[in-house]
């Protein structure tokens, strides 16, 4: 594969359209879709959220993680 320095400007041209060069953009158009779509809902559908992830931070606060060894011989 050659080197992007030696490519011809037409064969640089292409491959710059082909992967632009501010990915940050579509970073803020998917975070505003989001914002758009959470003023869509309703009161309702906003509680029953808020109380799903209050549940599951109760859940992930009382977990308790072990280590297992993965060999179970290993004396260490």
């Amino acid at each position: 594969m050659k080197k992007y320095s030696q490519l011809t400007e037409d064969e640089q041209l292409a491959l710059q359209k082909k992967f632009p060069q501010e990915p940050d953009s579509f970073y803020e158009k998917a975070e505003m879709d989001q914002l758009r779509q959470a003023l869509l809902r309703t009161p309702e559908e906003r509680f029953f959220i808020m109380t799903r992830l209050m549940k599951l931070n109760r859940m992930l606060s009382k977990a308790k993680i072990t280590h297992k060894p993965s060999f179970p011989d290993n004396k260490d």
